[in-house]
């Protein structure tokens, strides 16, 4: 299973962000003890590059981006990912460029803490919790 991680789950790990945090790491503990499967689009890289250098600084975001590289890829983008995007029923364009690059990557989900925005996405998507309750828990 390949899934693509949405900045927000990256974001709450990075940043200790208090009642998400125990879930977000969850998942990216599967991500790391599970190769091949856990991708991150190409312009999240971006997005939590910003968010953290403004919260903590420049050497603290791009050592987490290092690290998200060890056990994560990068979903790619190009014009056809944003032409895909653009045709998408999602009211969020960023949203959408998640989901054309999950798409492109083939990823079987998008892993997010805002699932609802993602309605009407032809690839589904799962919070964090109920990504652990239908595949890691027992």
């Amino acid at each position: 299973m390949k899934i693509l991680v949405d900045a927000n789950v990256l974001l709450d790990v990075a940043l200790d962000r208090g009642e998400f945090v125990r879930e977000s790491k969850e998942v990216v503990a599967w991500c790391q003890e599970t190769a091949g499967s856990a991708m991150m689009a190409w312009h999240t890289v971006s997005n939590v590059y910003y968010v953290l250098r403004g919260a903590r600084n420049d050497s603290f975001a791009r050592r987490f981006i290092s690290d998200m590289l060890r056990f994560g890829d990068i979903a790619g983008g190009d014009a056809e990912a944003v032409r895909r995007a653009l045709t998408l029923a999602l009211s969020d364009f960023e949203d959408a460029l998640q989901v054309a690059a999950a798409m492109s990557a083939q990823a079987q989900w998008i892993v997010t803490r805002n699932a609802a925005d993602y309605r009407g996405s032809p690839l589904p998507a799962i919070t964090p919790r109920d990504f652990i309750r239908r595949f890691l828990s027992a």
